[in-house]
């Protein structure tokens, strides 16, 4: 088991790195403000679950074999990165924003987006490899068994990237709210969250 220093100590990493800017961070904003808070919400629980994946792939050592094969690193980085612009394309291409596809009821659901975050979050190489790395170090092998202190610490992990993901997506829904009366401002906030889709899977693909 985890002793209440060593679970503090890693809440606190935990928090302060998900709350730092970054792709996670920017899509469940992005999605949040151009579909609503309960989709932005929606997709940010399914970013977090989707650090289960990667929980797992640490407590049975296969993110290690990830790490050591290039070809598997980067055949995963190339489809996370074409999935995070496929998302952007897609963005780009709606024609009106958020206030128009909720007045005609052609949005995707908050099921859909769930789905989504799991996905994207479960095939980036860049969590399996934050993962890898950052579990272990609050492991203390006098404690008893490494693995399961890995699993708990990704569980941990996966709580706090919840909440902390869920209130992003709450917040960011109220802006999206302020758009459904203002078309035009909705199509042009797709646009630019396509945009940074496009940028973080163009980065993910090419980044060493």
């Amino acid at each position: 088991m985890l002793t209440p220093e060593q679970l503090l100590a890693f809440l606190a990493a935990a928090i302060l790195l998900t709350l730092s800017p970054g792709p996670d961070n920017m899509m469940v904003l992005g999605i949040g403000m151009a579909k609503g808070r309960m989709r932005g919400m929606a997709f940010g629980l399914g970013c977090a679950l989707g650090c289960l994946s990667h929980t797992l792939l640490a407590v049975i050592g296969v993110s290690a074999l990830i790490a050591a094969s290039p070809l598997a690193f980067t055949t995963l980085k190339v489809c996370g990165g074409l999935y995070l612009a496929w998302m952007g394309f897609n963005a780009i291409r709606s024609r009106g924003g958020a206030a128009a596809s909720r007045a005609e009821g052609v949005t995707e659901s908050a099921r859909t987006l769930f789905f989504r975050g799991v996905f994207a979050n479960a095939i980036n190489p860049k969590v399996a490899l934050f993962f890898l790395s950052f579990l272990p170090q609050f492991v203390v092998a006098q404690r008893g068994d490494a693995n399961l202190q890995t699993a708990l610490l990704g569980l941990t992990f996966t709580a706090q990237a919840a909440v902390l993901f869920g209130l992003l997506g709450f917040f960011s829904g109220t802006v999206g709210t302020w758009l459904t009366r203002r078309p035009r401002a909705g199509m042009w906030m797709d646009r630019l969250a396509g945009a940074i889709f496009i940028s973080l899977g163009l980065r993910l693909i090419v980044a060493r």
